[in-house]
């Protein structure tokens, strides 16, 4: 389709603007077609950008080396341009919109000359459901593309739906390479310098503007641009919720479903929980979505969830068949590796893998040739694959891939879990004594620094409220009170459970005292009973704790360990609740909801009592 064809005035006139301002050789709208995708991946192939892998070992599949400054989110480049600066808040990065535009338009001027200009009408969420959305991202790189193929639902169905006046969110994105005549990437991953990339977001405009970055979360504007960013604002106006979270399907041996999310901070476990496989007999998880959820509310009063994306892009490094093997399944094939190692026999290879390397060299990911590792492990600082080397990979190929992934309506939550990485303190399980209690657990979510990180935190714990610290497109404080109203103005009892969870206990010699990946099926059955209103429990200061006899403990954690994993830590919580009356609170100034402080207060007496 070419873009005289697009139905929607608004839009059409958008793209025209755009092909001014960007000045591409040539335009194309994504139809989101298979014949569409694989001319991506051979206009990739063609240019020397991809490498096809062993059609024996992953068919379908390629393996991209992006440039070593292009590598990962760029947290201190990303931009919540909100007309004013308070409603940014402090945890985010604000530039005045005025300004921030005048300097990107400066850079998108001929910015994709010599290159294809594609149109990539996307839907985040089901085609046609009501709680999706639809976007519409303008980039100048093949590899968005595809990652788009994979992450979203593209194309003339979006189109379709979107019809001739429909809301979209416009999304502009260039690399920030212009190839003069004759000119080729010849290999080189095409962006621009670190002081040039700019993920930008205008909240109250609902736009994303993307420049100098053709890597994840930074190009794939769908990713975390429009999914939460934007959609965080979405919902704060529109009364529903956008979630950095998890959506699990959970069946227990009568039969019964229960769907629960949750959110962790990057490194606690999150993806490897979406799709874990219990150690309980006669319990089942499916997988409904990994990364984000976004939920509304039904006419029954319930939170009904949905996961807006359609693919999984997950860090390759510490996935393997016993960490996440229906991660490892799920890229087998038709999928995209970025900065992997590549082996002699065309594979794809990375820290924690499993195994060594086969052969007696191996492809680092910068294409330099090295030994082959005989074991999954290197030196800090040497590793074959980037620490944020990355798969993307359709969902519908998850070996447990709940049915109802794709039901426009959604699926209804019964739980929210928040979690963090806690050496002490924090229980094995918790469950909050009402749903401000709860929004004041998710409000302090953290995981320890270790002695690497510099920190000026008490206690060594790095806050990440929701574990939507970097997502959030607006105030901190009003984001925890939007989830207070939220509350407030629904039916309580018809309200997901909140519960906080921590795999990461230690004891004293510094071992995990949890065996966590499957045996988290054994909390999670716990979690599922309180929410049929069964299910052993204590009263404490802190919320409602498993009783001893509650969850039948794993092979290796004896009695004592158990009771280490529950007990409340009186001292331990009088530290925590200090740390965040200090030093986490006070970030958010008078933004910061007064029922927040009036349930610290009570937490306080009780620990006190």
């Amino acid at each position: 389709m070419n873009v005289q064809e697009l139905k929607h005035p608004g839009l059409k006139k958008w793209v025209e603007e755009a092909v001014a301002l960007m000045s591409p050789d040539t335009v194309e709208v994504c139809d989101g077609s298979k014949a569409e995708y694989d001319r991506m991946i051979k206009i990739t192939v063609d240019a020397g950008l991809a490498t096809p892998l062993n059609p024996e070992k992953l068919p379908g599949s390629v393996l991209f080396r992006s440039d070593p400054s292009d590598v990962a989110r760029v947290e201190n480049r990303t931009y919540i341009a909100s007309q004013r600066e308070e409603d940014a808040g402090p945890t985010n990065n604000w530039i005045n919109p005025a300004e921030l535009k005048k300097i990107m338009t400066d850079l998108y001027k001929g910015s994709m000359k010599g290159r294809t200009m594609y149109v990539i009408p996307f839907s985040m969420g089901p085609v046609g459901s009501d709680i999706a959305k639809i976007g519409v991202e303008i980039t100048d790189s093949s590899y968005v593309v595809a990652n788009m193929h994979i992450m979203t639902r593209v194309g003339t169905k979006v189109l379709d739906v979107l019809g001739s006046n429909g809301a979209y969110v416009p999304c502009f994105h260039s690399v920030g390479k212009p190839l003069g005549p004759g000119e080729k990437d010849a290999g080189l991953w095409p962006c621009a310098p670190l002081d040039k990339k700019y993920i930008s977001h205008f909240p109250e405009t609902r736009e994303i503007w993307s420049y100098g970055s053709g890597y994840g979360g930074n190009a794939l504007l769908g990713k975390k641009c429009l999914a939460l960013r934007i959609a965080s604002v979405l919902a704060r106006d529109e009364g529903w919720l956008a979630e950095h979270m998890l959506i699990l399907k959970i069946t227990n041996p009568e039969g019964d479903v229960k769907y629960i999310t949750g959110a962790f901070p990057s490194a606690c476990g999150k993806t490897n929980l979406a799709m874990l496989i219990p150690t309980l007999p006669g319990w089942k998880v499916e997988t409904v979505g990994d990364d984000i959820a976004w939920m509304k509310f039904g006419k029954d009063g319930r939170l009904y969830a949905i996961n807006p994306e359609a693919g999984f892009f997950g860090v390759a490094p510490g996935t393997n068949n016993e960490s996440n093997l229906n991660a490892m399944e799920s890229c087998k094939k038709n999928s995209i590796f970025t900065n992997c190692g590549l082996t002699e026999d065309g594979d794809v290879w990375w820290e924690l893998i499993g195994h060594g390397a086969p052969g007696k060299e191996i492809l680092d990911w910068k294409g330099n040739k090295r030994p082959a590792p005989k074991t999954d492990k290197s030196p800090k600082g040497e590793e074959i694959a980037h620490p944020n080397a990355r798969f993307t990979a359709p969902a519908r190929q998850c070996p447990c891939i709940a049915k109802e992934w794709e039901d426009p309506a959604g699926v209804p939550i019964s739980a929210f879990l928040f979690g963090g990485r806690r050496p002490k303190t924090i229980p094995l399980v918790n469950q909050a004594r009402s749903w401000i209690h709860g929004v004041f657990m998710g409000s302090i979510v953290g995981s320890e620094v270790t002695a690497a990180v510099i920190s000026d935190q008490v206690g060594q714990v790095r806050r990440d409220p929701f574990a939507m610290l970097p997502f959030c497109g607006y105030h901190m404080g009003d984001y925890f009170k939007h989830w207070i109203k939220l509350g407030q103005s629904h039916d309580e009892s018809k309200l997901p459970k909140i519960f906080f969870v921590n795999w990461f206990r230690k004891n004293d010699e510094g071992k995990f005292i949890w065996p966590g990946y499957g045996e988290n099926s054994r909390v999670l059955a716990w979690i599922f009973d309180r929410c049929s209103g069964k299910g052993k429990a204590q009263e404490t200061p802190i919320g409602f704790l498993p009783t001893l006899d509650a969850i039948t403990p794993p092979q290796g954690v004896s009695q004592g360990d158990m009771q280490e994993l529950l007990k409340v830590d009186i001292e331990g919580w009088k530290a925590e609740i200090a740390d965040v009356r200090k030093n986490h609170y006070p970030k958010f100034g008078d933004k910061l909801p007064k029922e927040l402080y009036a349930e610290l207060d009570a937490i306080e007496k009780r620990l006190n009592a």
